[in-house]
């Protein structure tokens, strides 16, 4: 078994005891156990990340890219290390590595490497030993020895890997929820955890703003086949059990809802632009995404018709939007305050009404519909912010997710 803990699980003893019981826990089920660990701190802390990062640049600005990726691996040393102390200290045999230890090769892309490659073989050998592997997560080495970070969800990314480069029988997150909630529950109180989910679903509400698990480390588990289970380090609860919705006898895991959960991404902005022409014959439509592109735009809900282009963008990327578009001979009409909220489930392909559903809510809830975008598992709508909550709580009850 592979497990991941984040820095706040480990931040205080109170909460390592924790950390340890559920390391115990899975002893006691006879697994063998790399436990995965995150930094520790944040800012204001003497060993956080950020803090070191400050100290650095008090004595000059400006880090390069190789000697940052050794300075922000640092908080993942330490937090391994401290809970192999931990672990010691409950008669626990426990040995601390660093990603470049475990085997977790990338690319030398700093700051945000991808992994090429997993030799678990120093991993493999301290597990045979009976001793607890744990290590240092967000991290990992190239083949030239250069320490890398992985970037986002980086921890999350290197259990995963660990987990399908050990063909372990699952890899465990351990989080302060007791699993993917059907709505994010600070916007819909009545949301509740999900106890399964497949890959397809989970990576699809990861990428449309649920922040429970890197969509990057579900990738992963799908090629690999490791199933995932999303726990909290506060109970005892089973939590969401991510696969590929085939039970270990070979039968197919279906539910009776079409759909699974609700994501939503704020701070959105709507651009339509319009041209007599086409726009595509007269090339207009090439023009306006190579300008956005060569600026570094990216664009979502993207819409293109013959006279027509609608997509959106992050508001903070607004300005510099608006200085390629009058470039153009294109008109354009643009505004901030959207939010994307979107309703995610792998049982809707080919489902009739599910579109009829999304829009009953909405008009039900009085809340106007700017754009819609689609795809076999998601259909997410654009809303102004203001009405985000009141969609959100709409489309719960409309698909009956509280139930």
């Amino acid at each position: 078994m592979v497990q991941k803990y984040g820095g706040t699980s480990l931040a205080t003893a109170e909460q390592r005891d924790k950390v340890v019981a559920k390391i115990k826990e899975a002893i006691g089920l006879e697994y063998k156990v790399v436990v995965v660990v995150s930094a520790i701190g944040r800012r204001g802390a003497p060993y956080a990340t950020d803090t070191l990062i400050g100290l650095s640049q008090e004595v000059f600005p400006q880090i390069h890219s190789r000697e940052l990726d050794i300075m922000m691996s640092c908080g993942e040393l330490i937090s391994s290390v401290i809970l192999v102390q931990s672990l010691k200290a409950e008669g626990i045999e426990a040995q601390a590595f660093t990603g470049g230890q475990a085997g977790i090769i990338t690319n030398s892309n700093f700051g945000d490497a991808r992994i090429i490659e997993v030799k678990p073989e120093k991993l493999i050998n301290c597990i045979q030993e009976n001793n607890v592997a744990v290590v240092a997560g967000f991290q990992g080495m190239t083949k030239n020895g250069e320490i890398t970070t992985l970037g986002r969800g980086g921890s999350d990314t290197t259990a995963a890997a660990l987990g399908v480069a050990l063909r372990a029988e699952i890899v465990e997150i351990y989080t302060d929820v007791d699993g993917v909630m059907t709505a994010d529950p600070h916007v819909v109180p009545q949301a509740k955890p999900l106890k399964v989910m497949t890959y397809s679903e989970v990576c699809e509400m990861a990428h449309l703003g649920a922040k429970v698990i890197h969509p990057r480390a579900v990738e992963i588990a799908m090629e690999g086949r490791v199933p995932l289970r999303i726990r909290s380090i506060f109970s005892d609860q089973e939590g969401t059990l991510i696969s590929n919705g085939v039970s270990s006898l070979g039968i197919e895991i279906k539910t009776d809802k079409i759909v699974t959960g609700l994501a939503y991404i704020t701070d959105l902005a709507q651009f339509n632009l319009f041209c007599q022409q086409d726009l595509n014959t007269s090339g207009k439509a090439l023009e306006v995404f190579s300008l956005l592109a060569e600026t570094g735009i990216s664009l979502d809900m993207i819409q293109v018709s013959p006279q027509q282009i609608t997509f959106t963008i992050q508001e903070n990327y607004y300005e510099a939007a608006v200085k390629v578009l009058e470039k153009t001979v294109l008109e354009f009409k643009a505004a901030k305050g959207f939010a994307k909220v979107a309703v995610v489930g792998a049982g809707m392909r080919g489902v009739p009404g599910v579109m009829a559903k999304v829009v009953k809510g909405l008009y039900l809830a009085k809340v106007p519909l700017y754009q819609t975008a689609d795809s076999h598992t998601n259909i997410a709508c654009l809303v102004k912010k203001e009405d985000m909550s009141r969609a959100l709580t709409a489309l719960h009850d409309e698909f009956e997710l509280g139930e």
